[in-house]
């Protein structure tokens, strides 16, 4: 009897659709796609094809194929995606179906692997948690670089971990000193009692990228999490 293969490690991705003003996070998205190709890591982001997002993505297909890359993106951001325009995926959000399909029908829209396409930001964040959990060990979350909508997914699945909705760790990747302000933010709150000293552990932070895939396999669960039972989540 054949030994099954170990399932693939599935990392979501969190960062900016901006590239940024320094071109260390530029930097750090492309040596994150590098790691990421060695250890067989799959990409689940958020399907974007512009500034971080886009170099993340664009760096792991070149390396090892569309289907290492899973993009989830709503229709409404179809729409106004530079690398969506006049494609496949555009008509199809304009005609208001979502499809999930490998993006190679064109050199352009080949270079960002497979794409997802969804009606609204909920299912977006609940899709790609989905992914991360359905994957292999070492499974997660990373945040790089970014702005309101990478602050909140991060946020949102650190609230999903304290309520013991998942189990998946939680990296950020410290580019720069650029999570500074956050990571003495829950100091703070750690200090007015608002945040307990175990569940300050909750995201790991990495200064480096080779970091990020060691703290996700060795990531250890808070011991002050909520058991709660969310049935399906």
């Amino acid at each position: 009897m054949a030994t099954q293969e170990p399932k693939p490690a599935v990392v979501c991705v969190f960062c900016g659709s901006y590239p940024g003003n320094s071109p260390s996070h530029l930097e750090a998205a492309r040596a994150l796609a590098q790691d990421f190709h060695r250890h067989n890591v799959q990409l689940v982001y958020g399907g974007g094809t512009v500034g971080i997002m886009g170099e993340l993505a664009k760096t792991l297909v070149s390396l090892s194929g569309p289907k290492s890359v899973q993009g989830i993106i709503p229709q409404a951001l179809v729409e106004v995606e530079e690398g969506y325009k006049g494609s496949a995926a555009d008509t199809q959000s304009k005609e208001g179906k979502a499809a999930e399909r490998v993006v190679n029908q064109s050199v352009q829209e080949s270079n960002f692997g497979m794409v997802t396409i969804v009606p609204d930001m909920h299912t977006r964040k609940r899709l790609m948690a989905q992914k991360v959990l359905e994957g292999g060990p070492g499974s997660g979350f990373v945040a790089l670089a970014g702005g309101f909508g990478t602050m909140e997914e991060l946020m949102e699945m650190t609230t999903w971990n304290q309520l013991g909705i998942h189990k998946a760790g939680i990296v950020l990747l410290n580019i720069n000193g650029y999570w500074n302000g956050i990571l003495q933010w829950i100091q703070a709150a750690v200090k007015e009692g608002l945040v307990s000293p175990e569940n300050a552990r909750i995201i790991a932070e990495a200064t480096k990228v080779e970091e990020v895939l060691k703290m996700l396999r060795e990531y250890q669960i808070s011991s002050d999490r909520m058991a709660l039972n969310w049935g399906q989540e």
